[in-house]
């Protein structure tokens, strides 16, 4: 009699689980040098499979595009491993000259790892390398519709790093995910870390776990295009990071805020690269068949081309067409458009000045995505820094397309697949997620000044009939900070409350 599916899943996730333990205390042993050994086969291995995870993980999804998933793997692989070498993250790792602090990095042990469907592969690799790199063992619970090639991914890393030292099992990944077995990783007793990115719903679950998480959820990204920015730039690059992987990234542009100077020549220039404008009709067309009534987008049409979506929508786009551009007038739930859209649609809407354009920008990002990512086309830099002090996100990127610069492929920014929201997201960090996140730090704090004991009140300063020192409290002289005369020179040290208020009640002739 086959087990039920639930119960299978939650048992495989058990069995990984002390598979995952048993491993990593092997892993307490292993040295800087023979992690690094480890996390740079790995990724290596992953740079090599990245054509074919993505092409599987297209094949598994639908979502986005082989070419894309190709570079979102070499970016999860060798893009994270070049950004973490050198990087120490075992056992010390360094003294603190000024306060004689010595630093160690302590392992959380065994971290759950929670994986989406429209980034599988990518976020499978990032995360097993950047979990080995700090000395930890990994369980992941891939999306259900995912599970084929995340577990091939996790089987490609897993098995390059096993050849290079890693104790076996320290990697594991649920072939039979549920939501009930994802539920057993997130609560099980072994697990000491939840590292999660998927939707809201799961972020939710895993802050709820009573384990400590990084969990970061969608994103509604705004773009601003203000008077001063080269809009032929502006636009090649918006349309660019909107329709990489088809906008599947939770970073893509979702909404185009234009300074009303410059908004007839964005919407040419977005014309000219690929941006096809819809009519009213048009528009009412695609927010019915790609946003549902609670405001999620419509699953069938996640990541997939322009030309599928209008198709859906009752009217054709020619091929030439790489993203739709909805004109809108206000923002909100009310504008279904105005929301995240995980596919290559914008919504376009005009302000006029910066700072009607900033309101415009956090309404947006109060409707979904705060702390996440907002996007400006700006040289003025007096515009850029009250942007960079008001929004409330963690990531601007300036001049450049949002979805592939918040992650760090074409900014400075850590290189990383899942990106803290902070408090504002309901996040604990604000960061791109790396090793550095995941072991705590021990300290070696050493002696550095002496303190000197509190001098004993004479005999002469006791009050009459009190007790002295350890047990009592000094009299009340006209040096008592509490006299008229207002001078400051007796000790209350040791004093209790009972005493003082005796004190004021002496002071006041009984009236307190």
């Amino acid at each position: 009699m086959p087990l039920d599916r639930d119960l299978a899943s939650m048992q495989e996730v058990r069995d990984l689980v002390g598979r995952a333990v048993a491993a990593q205390q092997q892993m307490m042993g292993l040295d800087q040098a023979a992690i690094d050994r480890i996390v740079e086969a790995m990724a290596e291995a992953g740079y090599r499979a990245s054509a074919q995870l993505g092409q599987l993980a297209w094949e598994e999804t639908t979502y986005g595009n082989p070419g894309d998933k190709r570079v979102k793997n070499e970016f999860g692989s060798r893009s994270i491993g070049e950004a973490i070498r050198g990087m120490r993250t075992i056992g010390y790792l360094g003294e603190q000259p000024a306060t004689r602090i010595r630093e160690f990095a302590w392992p959380y042990g065994v971290i759950g790892a929670i994986t989406p469907t429209t980034n599988p592969t990518s976020t499978i690799m990032y995360k097993a390398i950047i979990a080995v790199k700090s000395g930890n063992a990994l369980v992941a619970s891939p999306h259900p519709h995912a599970v084929r090639s995340s577990c091939a991914a996790m089987d490609v890393v897993g098995r390059a790093a096993e050849a290079a030292g890693l104790p076996s099992g320290a990697l594991g990944c649920i072939s039979q995910p549920t939501m009930a077995g994802t539920q057993e990783l997130m609560r099980h007793p072994q697990v000491d870390l939840i590292l999660a990115t998927g939707g809201k719903e799961m972020v939710k679950a895993a802050y709820s776990s009573g384990k400590p998480a990084y969990g970061v959820g969608p994103g509604n990204v705004p773009v601003y295009v203000d008077r001063s920015a080269d809009v032929a730039t502006a636009a090649q690059r918006i349309v660019q990071g909107k329709t990489f992987d088809w906008g599947t990234l939770c970073s893509s542009e979702q909404c185009i805020v234009a300074d009303r100077p410059i908004a007839d020549a964005l919407r040419r220039a977005l014309e000219e690269t690929g941006g096809y404008f819809l009519s009213p009709e048009q528009k009412r067309a695609v927010e019915q068949v790609l946003i549902e009534p609670s405001g999620r987008v419509n699953v069938k049409l996640i990541g997939h081309p322009p030309q599928a979506i209008a198709e859906a929508a009752g009217f054709r786009v020619e091929s030439q067409v790489r993203a739709l551009i909805a004109p809108i007038d206000e923002v909100g739930r009310r504008e279904p458009l105005s929301l995240e859209k995980l596919s290559p649609v914008l919504a376009f809407t005009v302000r006029e000045g910066w700072e009607a354009g900033c309101h415009t920008c956090i309404d947006l990002l109060h409707v979904g995505g705060e702390g996440h990512t907002l996007g400006l086309y700006c040289q003025d830099e007096q515009i850029i820094m009250e942007f960079g002090l008001k929004k409330p996100v963690f990531r601007i990127c300036v001049n450049t397309p949002t979805s592939i610069g918040a992650v760090g492929v074409t900014t400075g920014l850590f290189p990383a697949m899942t990106l803290g929201c902070g408090a504002p997201g309901g996040n604990i960090t604000s960061d791109n997620i790396g090793p550095q996140h995941l072991y705590n730090k021990k300290r070696l704090a050493f002696h550095l000044r002496d303190v000197a004991p509190a001098a004993a009140p004479s005999p002469t300063a006791m009050a009459p009939g009190r007790p002295g020192p350890g047990g009592g409290f000094s009299a009340v002289t006209a040096c008592s900070p509490l006299h008229p005369t207002g001078c400051d020179t007796s000790s209350f040290h040791g004093l209790t409350e009972r005493d003082i208020e005796a004190i004021l009640a002496q002071m006041s002739g009984g009236r307190r």
